[in-house]
C-alpha cells in the first residue's frame, strides 16, 4: 500500500525515474528540483556517496538539457557526523553547480537545525561565485522567519518559502493554522518586494491567489519569482499556474528511501498524513 502511494509523489526508485519524470514536467511547462530521499547518514562514506549522486544529477541534468536543479538536505550529507566534512561536500556541488550555470537549494528540517542552516548557506554565498548558486528554505510558521527574511534578503540570498512540515512547540512556532498562513503571506510579499529571485512554496489556493493579486497590484512580473509545488500534489494547480503564465516548479523526490521519508513525516506532524490524503484522491 505503501508503495502504491508513494508513486503518486515520488518520481520513482532510481535516476533515469527522476529524469524521466522531470522531462514530463519540463514539457509540461514546468521547472522542476530533485531530491535524493534520504537524511541522517550515520557514516562518512554514506555522505559522500550522497553528495555524489547530486554531482551526477547536476551532469545529467546540463547533458539533457532539462529545465531543473537540485534541492539537499544537510543531514543527508554529513552534516550530524562531522559539520566541517559537510561544509566541504556541499561547497563541492555548490561550485559543480555555478560552474554548469545551475542552482542548489539547502532545504530546511527541524528547528534544532535552523540556525546552523542559515550560517552555513551565507557561508557558501560568500565563497562561491556567482553568489546566487545557493539559496535556502524559510519556514513560515517560526516566530524568527521574518528576521531571517529580512537578513537573507540583504545579503542577496535566494529563499524557496514554505510553512513548516515538523511538529514544533508553541514557543518557537505559531500553533494555528490562520497565525501560520497570515505570515506566511506577510513574508511572501515581502520577498515579492526584494527584488530577488525567490520561490513561494505552497499548495493553498486561497493563498496563491492573494500572491496572484499582489504581484498584480504591485506591478510585479512573473518573471520575478516562482510558484513551488510537490510532485504529485495539486496538479490541477499547476497546470491552471501555468497556462495564465506563471512560473512553476515541481519539487520532486526519487530513491529507495521512500519508505522511512514517509514514515517520519508521518511521524512528526500527523497533519502531513491528512494533507497526504486529501491530495491523494485529486487532480
Amino acid at each position: 500500500m505503501g508503495r502504491n502511494a508513494s508513486r503518486r509523489f515520488v518520481a520513482g526508485n532510481t535516476m533515469e525515474d527522476v529524469m524521466t519524470a522531470s522531462k514530463a514536467m519540463n514539457d509540461a511547462g514546468m521547472a522542476v528540483t530533485m531530491d535524493v530521499l534520504g537524511e541522517n547518514v550515520t557514516n562518512p562514506d554514506e555522505a559522500r556517496e550522497s553528495v555524489g549522486a547530486y554531482h551526477q544529477l547536476l551532469d545529467e541534468i546540463t547533458q539533457r538539457k532539462l529545465n531543473a536543479n537540485v534541492s539537499v538536505k544537510l543531514t543527508h550529507v554529513g552534516f550530524d557526523i562531522d559539520r566541517q566534512m559537510c561544509r566541504d561536500l556541499v561547497c563541492g556541488l555548490v561550485r559543480h553547480a555555478a560552474d554548469l550555470n545551475n542552482f542548489v537549494r539547502i532545504d530546511m528540517e527541524g528547528s534544532s537545525y535552523t540556525q546552523s542552516t542559515l550560517d552555513l548557506v551565507k557561508q557558501l554565498h560568500s565563497a562561491v561565485q556567482p553568489a546566487d548558486a545557493v539559496g535556502v528554505v524559510v519556514q513560515a510558521y517560526l516566530y524568527r522567519s521574518e528576521k531571517d527574511v529580512q537578513d537573507l534578503c540583504a545579503q542577496g540570498i535566494r529563499i524557496r518559502l514554505c510553512k513548516g512540515a515538523y511538529d514544533e512547540p508553541r514557543n518557537i512556532a505559531f500553533p494555528k493554522k490562520r497565525d501560520v498562513d497570515a505570515n506566511y503571506i506577510k513574508l511572501a510579499k515581502m520577498l515579492l518586494n526584494s527584488g530577488i529571485y525567490h520561490g513561494i512554496a505552497t499548495h493553498d489556493q486561497r493563498v496563491i491567489e492573494e500572491i496572484i493579486c499582489f504581484a498584480g497590484k504591485q506591478k510585479i512580473p512573473p518573471s520575478a519569482f516562482e510558484f513551488q509545488m510537490l510532485y504529485g500534489i495539486r496538479r490541477d494547480l499547476q497546470q491552471q499556474l501555468v497556462r495564465e503564465g506563471w512560473r512553476v516548479r515541481a519539487y520532486i523526490p526519487f530513491g529507495t528511501e521512500w519508505y522511512p521519508y514517509f514514515m517520519r513525516r508521518l511521524a512528526e506532524r500527523p497533519a502531513n498524513a491528512l494533507f497526504i490524503a486529501k491530495n491523494f484522491f485529486r487532480s
